[in-house]
């Protein structure tokens, strides 16, 4: 998997629930739509660029959702 996709593609899931006027609201939505939706490979890769440090084009909202959500992304 390559990290840099996956985050770009996280970006751009992470902009899109940005909008939305309850940010606590919108981190819930952006691991709920990384679980459903990704390959488990998939998060378990972009978990492990987090770790790794590799992770500095990610956005501060998506971070935050892997972050907090981390079981149920695991």
């Amino acid at each position: 998997m390559d990290a840099n996709n996956l985050i770009k593609m996280a970006n751009k899931i992470g902009t899109f629930f940005e909008s939305m006027p309850n940010r606590k609201q919108a981190i819930e939505d952006i691991a709920t739509h990384l679980k459903r939706f990704w390959d488990p490979r998939m998060r378990r890769a972009i978990i492990k660029s987090m770790d790794d440090k590799e992770d500095a084009a990610m956005t501060d909202i998506v971070r935050e959702a892997i972050n907090t959500h981390r079981d149920l992304l695991a």
